[in-house]
């Protein structure tokens, strides 16, 4: 076991990122060429290894998080990868993405401060492909089944890699150019560098994977036809289909969606391009949106130099400390500083978020471009504009980062699929995944062998529910196309995070 008393001895100490103003310089992980080692080792050694470690249940992975943290604690990074690995497909991806839910049910978060699980978890990933430990694990032979799984996000690859080492064929459609979905192109290269997905997908395509990117399967392809070639099919597209903002004014040139934005500035850094597409350079830059993706076009803005950032947040100010509604082990919402939001305080000397706020109108120039955002404060209860607070600001460029709600219509998949939508405008499916067709009642089971996994039916959600979803998708089609299953199910389709 780790040290019986390192949670009484040793404080918590998080990996320190790169100072701000030398993270604005370029592109690279705010915590590229940090020390990691042994600063790590010492806060695994804090985890008291619980009796009953509720932080396997904050994570809908149920990663084996006390056994590896000891590992992890003896620098046995073999054994620690090893664990790891048999529960995350990619836990590089998640100890880079994840905003750990499983901290927030660590037994020593009741009262003290928690393990820094995501900074071992991503530590034990990085070792072990510096050692050599992360091989290609081909299947011993193949079972003589194909599988299409679209969409190549991280549910998507957690599927694909799932069921090739269990001896299918595989082949992932993709429609971007580049494999990874969201990961490739809606991830800023500061929060994940690209390297780290291209290695995974190298190791998946030694394994027998195969990859069919620029192909938008209901569209370039049709469904009938890739039916026809596999035995079972997992859509595992994402919520892809953003929240608008339908207020005058929004027809102005200079606002954009923030994922359009994002996915020009990625393609800066893959090399594509000298010049993004849309740039904040120089701009007065205004996000309506206070989530992740929100911070994301903010750190993005500030590395292309914008003059200005402000980001608006309709929702009020969370406070510091979890409420009553959202006790221990729940992931509470609270006040949190994302990297981005330290860069724009170390820049401009002041937090850029605006809460309690809605945005009434857009103001343009004579050019047809947007000039001014009109905003209002509301109410905290009921989101009602209140009266006498409009104010206008500055703004030449507007990122709608507003969300996401299901996945996209227009597509031809639900379409040629005969797939329905649920109430909340994802794809409708059963608890085990299997998707729910029109001519079918409510609950019914489909045995035609079509899957939905990720986004695409729990709608907007976190890497490592995506993962969990593409795991137990591999299981579902696993079992319907053998009749049983080896593969683990770390989820139902229905299961959601803690609550109170």
């Amino acid at each position: 076991m780790t040290d019986p008393f390192g949670f009484l001895t040793t404080p918590r100490r998080p990996v320190a990122a790169r100072p701000s103003q030398e993270r604005l310089g370029d592109w690279h992980e705010v915590h590229a060429g940090q020390t990691l080692l042994p600063v790590v080792s010492l806060q695994a050694g804090r985890c008291m290894d619980c009796g009953i470690p509720f932080c396997h249940n904050g994570c809908p992975l149920g990663n084996l998080i006390p056994e590896w943290n000891v590992y992890a604690a003896h620098s046995d990074w073999g054994a620690a990868a090893e664990r790891l690995h048999a529960t995350d497909n990619f836990p590089e991806f998640t100890g880079r993405l994840c905003p750990a839910p499983c901290e927030a049910a660590c037994v020593l978060a009741i009262n003290s401060e928690p393990v820094t699980i995501k900074n071992v978890e991503q530590t034990i990933a990085d070792q072990a492909w510096e050692r050599g430990l992360v091989t290609p694990l081909p299947p011993e032979r193949l079972i003589g089944s194909s599988v299409a799984v679209v969409g190549s996000g991280p549910a998507g690859l957690a599927a694909a890699q799932q069921l090739t080492r269990a001896g299918h064929t595989v082949a992932v459609y993709e429609r971007a150019d580049r494999i990874g979905g969201l990961l490739r192109y809606g991830i800023p290269a500061f929060k994940m560098e690209k390297r780290y997905l291209d290695r995974r997908v190298e190791q998946m395509r030694a394994e027998g994977t195969v990859f069919r990117p620029g192909v938008d399967v209901g569209r370039d392809v049709a469904v009938a036809e890739v039916r026809n070639r596999h035995d079972a099919v997992i859509v595992a597209v994402g919520a892809t289909q953003q929240r608008e903002l339908p207020v005058p004014g929004r027809e102005l040139d200079g606002i954009h969606l923030a994922m359009a934005y994002l996915t020009a500035a990625n393609h800066v850094t893959e090399g594509d391009r000298a010049q993004p597409a849309v740039t904040a350079e120089g701009r007065h830059v205004v996000i309506v949106g206070g989530g992740d993706t929100g911070s994301d076009c903010l750190g993005t803005a500030l590395r292309q130099g914008a003059a200005s950032v402000v980001q608006l947040d309709i929702n009020p100010e969370p406070g510091d400390t979890r409420t009553e509604s959202q006790p221990w082990p729940v992931y509470p919402r609270i006040h949190r500083v994302s990297h981005a939001h330290e860069e724009a305080c170390a820049r401009d000397g002041a937090d850029p978020r605006t809460y309690s706020t809605a945005t009434v109108r857009f103001e343009g120039d004579t050019a047809g471009h947007v000039r001014a955002l009109h905003l209002t404060e509301v109410e905290p209860s009921a989101r009602r504009p209140r009266a006498g607070t409009e104010r206008v600001l500055r703004a030449d460029l507007v990122l709608l980062a507003l969300g996401f709600c299901g996945p996209e219509r227009d597509t031809g998949l639900a379409e040629q699929l005969g797939l329905t939508f649920d109430a909340r405008g994802n794809f409708a499916r059963n608890a085990a995944f299997a998707a729910l067709r029109e001519e079918e009642q409510p609950g019914r089971s489909v045995a035609d062998g079509v899957f939905v996994a990720g986004d695409a039916g729990r709608g907007q959600s976190l890497v490592v529910w995506a993962i969990a979803e593409g795991r137990a998708a591999a299981a579902a089609a696993d079992r319907y196309l053998t009749g049983s299953t080896d593969l683990p199910a770390p989820l139902a389709a229905t299961d959601g995070p803690l609550t109170a």
